[in-house]
């Protein structure tokens, strides 16, 4: 499976994954730009964006009238909005090229921002937030990085608040689009029974006039730590949710697939560390999950759980063990080659659905510059050793870098901040 990059004159990239054995392609527009370009007033105009292109354009003025020629088709239709980038795909047969390409076009060059479906939509992006945060499962990763990043991009929900929402208006969706919607900070990634020719003409009609221009950069992070904080949110809960963790590394970074086993070590999988030691072996969690996570200028590594509320002070100490043994003592050779088998399962698996292969290697192009094979991945997880996990356990692992989030029936953070110790 090899990529194919193409340039287009307005500097454009042009993605292509031929995959011939299937007759399915996902056509994916995705743009450099997510919550942490926003300032606080604007906070949540990226989501906001996201949805309003599917409101109406000139060609196809209604929200109905766009769903219907993707549903006309039986495609799949749908888009996001991250941190640091925004996309949108239509996965559909193949012979639909072109009609995806018009489509997602239209949305991102053409929509018309109507004041009343902005009301609208307003009112529906605010229950949207209000059931985040009645949802500790969700809510849980905000609080996290709110604790890790404070009042700057980075700590913000990307969703925004209730009243950055009310305030956004028709000429912020103008700018936001005339700032970052623009060529040399989009990549078009297409892949499936598609032939690189094909793609290159059919990209170059839809999106190959549009005037390129250099779009606005994000400031990067500040923070600094000397000491275990715990940002705790009191709600009445049946169940108490924590987010545990660590600033970890930036994209890119030289451990990031030491990092990356560790992670699948102690809580990817069922037969992961803490899914053993804090279900299996206590009953103190239904759910628990490790995580690693990457931005451009910083990263972090976080355990999150929901355990029953009179037991959460015994399931954090219990992951701060496990977090602890990996910085003591060397993984085994058994453990060590079922991550990375894991790991490597999982990437083969992905590579049969032409959405996840538009989405890994055009997320590459956007924020990295590069490819990174299937092969090359494999290779690179290949060579990490026992002796690298415990090296990134030892440099990550430490009590000053503790960081807790809390949502549930609790008012007293001092007895929480006492028990951060590894």
């Amino acid at each position: 499976m090899e990529p194919i990059i193409e340039n287009l004159e307005n500097n454009l990239r042009v993605l292509v994954t031929p995959i011939p054995s299937v007759g399915s392609v996902t056509t994916l527009i995705l743009v450099g730009a997510g919550s942490r370009y926003e300032d606080k007033g604007t906070s949540g105009l990226a989501h906001f964006a996201e949805h309003m292109f599917f409101k109406g354009t000139k060609k196809r003025p209604s929200a109905v009238e766009i769903s219907s020629v993707i549903d006309g088709i039986g495609g799949e239709f749908n888009a996001f909005t991250s941190k640091e980038y925004t996309g949108y795909y239509v996965k559909s047969s193949s012979k639909y090229l072109s009609l995806a390409l018009d489509v997602l076009s239209d949305m991102l060059l053409h929509s018309k921002f109507e004041t009343t479906e902005i009301d609208r939509e307003r009112g529906v992006i605010l229950e949207e937030l209000r059931m985040y945060l009645d949802t500790p499962v969700r809510h849980i990763g905000d609080v996290f990085e709110e604790l890790l990043y404070g009042d700057q991009p980075l700590g913000w929900n990307t969703v925004g608040t209730v009243e950055s929402l009310k305030t956004i208006k028709r000429d912020d969706f103008i700018s936001y689009v005339d700032t970052f919607y623009r060529p040399a900070n989009m990549v078009v990634s297409i892949s499936g029974g598609v032939e690189k020719e094909q793609v290159k003409r059919l990209v170059d009609k839809y999106l190959g006039s549009r005037p390129n221009k250099e779009a606005k950069n994000f400031l990067p992070v500040a923070f600094s730590q000397e000491r275990p904080t715990v940002k705790l949110v009191n709600k009445k809960t049946e169940q108490a949710h924590f987010c545990l963790g660590v600033r970890a590394y930036p994209r890119a970074h030289k451990n990031r697939y030491k990092l990356a086993v560790l992670n699948t070590i102690l809580g990817a999988s069922m037969s992961s560390r803490l899914f053993i030691q804090l279900r299996e072996r206590r009953g103190l969690a239904y759910y628990v999950r490790s995580m690693a996570e990457e931005y451009h200028d910083t990263g972090f590594f976080a355990v999150q759980a929901g355990v029953e509320i009179n037991k959460i002070e015994e399931a954090i100490k219990v992951t701060l063990a496990e977090l602890a043994k990996l910085s003591e003592k060397s993984v085994q050779a058994e453990e060590l080659k079922k991550a990375r088998e894991y790991i490597k399962g999982k990437l083969i698996l992905e590579l049969e659905d032409s959405r996840e292969v538009a989405g890994m290697f055009g997320s590459q192009i956007l924020l990295e510059e590069k490819i990174r094979t299937p092969k090359e991945i494999i290779k690179n997880i290949d060579a990490v050793s026992a002796s690298d996990v415990q090296m990134v356990a030892y440099d990550i692992f430490k009590d000053r870098s503790l960081n807790l989030a809390i949502i549930g029936p609790y008012k007293d953070e001092g007895k929480f901040v006492k028990i951060l110790k590894l």
